[in-house]
């Protein structure tokens, strides 16, 4: 049986493949990010060194999060920011500080559960080791073991009868992996391993930011592939959206009205509480010497706050077939039906009735149709960075983001148009 024809191209989702695969981490999700926007005409600028006014793509980086900005020939100071906000971190298993462990003559690595993930999707599962390795001169190396490394392997049934009766896996105790055979524990074993795949020499390394991913690679899914399997879509699929839609800003030749960003953060999936999380000063800092560096005063400072206003994307809940009494009867986002506007009038997300004007307006300009998500009244409803830029910054906030499955998953599944469509709305808001 041939397949249909796709509805759109598949040209960005086949990119957004490619950016998943080279970022496993976020210190890989910002270099990757960077690297496209280099291409696009933008430079690095360092925090420590004085900015200048001059118009063009910037970007700063610090650690796993990224602002990159552009300013249009004859932006005034009190020029309003259009925002894009997301977050470069994913749910996983992270390497503790004492890594090497074993028993019974396997040798394993300790690790840390980081963030909310769904245990079970770890288990039986190849797993590479990525990350960053910090050394003594105070640089640092990005470091990718993109092939079956590590496993978690689960209990057989044989000993275990009433595993499909309701798992129950102790973080501590049943989520090591195993990397090797071996009756003794050898200290500093991994890193050493970890420093001669990214060419270094083990005394150099002073310390490291580790984490463990799946190496099956992104794919098509279905027999009309309406769908894509991958993992990290949470929130990687709209980082790259955001960057996708900054440089076609920066680089279309008409001017943008406003000063487009994109702003993706780290550790949103454990509060966002440091200083390369939103809620920490990095947004604020940069926007305030963008204002600044064009010689704006605190008065043009609060004149281009009060204009400008944020798109949080992050991921969504699509319907669940199997689960559909755990959505909300009368909100049901679907694949492929274009991204979601998220509501919550308890204020885990940021949209009110003016916000959605806004995403409406956008998406209409784009040509893109678009989809509601509310979560069901007897259930907590999650929350993004959303909130937290609104009220730290007193930046107008709506949040949207594409309608997915299994999220917190290893493996994650969306529909194969969504994040094209999601980036054609996002670069008709920035413009």
């Amino acid at each position: 049986m041939s397949s249909s024809p796709p509805r759109f191209d598949r040209g960005h989702t086949d990119d957004l493949m490619t950016f998943l695969t080279a970022s496993p981490s976020p210190y890989h999700a910002v270099a990757t990010a960077a690297e496209r926007l280099e291409k696009a005409g933008f430079r690095q600028v360092e925090e420590t060194a004085a900015w200048d006014g001059t118009t063009g793509g910037k970007y700063v980086i610090r650690g796993g999060a990224i602002v990159a900005w552009y300013v249009p020939e004859g932006a005034a100071p009190h020029t309003p920011f259009r925002i894009v906000g997301a977050h470069t971190d994913s749910p996983n298993l992270r390497v503790k500080p004492r890594p090497d462990s074993g028993a019974h003559g396997w040798r394993q690595v300790a690790v840390e559960i980081y963030g909310g993930p769904l245990l079970n999707s770890w288990l039986d599962r190849d797993l590479g080791l990525a990350g960053r390795l910090s050394l003594r001169d105070g640089s640092h190396r990005l470091v990718n073991v993109d092939r079956p490394l590590l496993r978690v392997p689960q209990l057989a049934i044989h000993l275990d009868r009433q595993a499909n009766e309701g798992l129950k896996l102790d973080r501590q105790r049943h989520m090591q992996p195993i990397w090797g055979l071996g009756d003794d524990v050898r200290e500093g074993d991994l890193i050493r391993f970890l420093a001669d795949e990214a060419g270094l020499d083990a005394e150099d390394v002073a310390g490291w930011d580790l984490m463990v991913h799946s190496v099956e690679a992104p794919a098509y899914l279905g027999r009309d592939r309406e769908l894509l399997a991958a993992p990290r879509l949470d929130n990687l699929l709209s980082v790259h959206a955001a960057t996708a839609a900054l440089a076609a800003v920066a680089t279309a030749g008409d001017p943008p009205a406003h000063l487009p960003v994109m702003a993706a953060f780290d550790h949103e999936e454990n509060g966002s509480e440091s200083d390369t999380g939103a809620q920490g000063p990095l947004l604020g800092t940069v926007l305030e010497r963008s204002v600044y560096a064009r010689g704006g005063t605190y008065e043009d400072r609060a004149r281009a706050f009060a204009g400008t206003i944020c798109l949080s994307s992050d991921v969504g809940h699509a319907v669940h077939p199997n689960y559909a009494e755990r959505h909300d009867p009368t909100h049901h986002p679907r694949p492929n039906g274009g991204p979601i506007l998220k509501v919550n009038v308890n204020q885990r997300y940021a949209t009110d009735g003016g916000g959605r004007a806004v995403f409406a307006a956008a998406c209409e300009e784009a040509g893109v149709p678009w989809q509601t998500f509310v979560s069901n009244n007897d259930l907590p409803c999650g929350t993004t960075i959303g909130p937290i830029t609104a009220a730290r910054h007193g930046i107008r906030t709506v949040d949207i983001g594409v309608a997915c499955l299994s999220m917190h998953s290893a493996r994650e599944l969306c529909g194969a148009d969504d994040p094209h469509l999601l980036a054609g709305s996002l670069a008709a808001f920035l413009k």
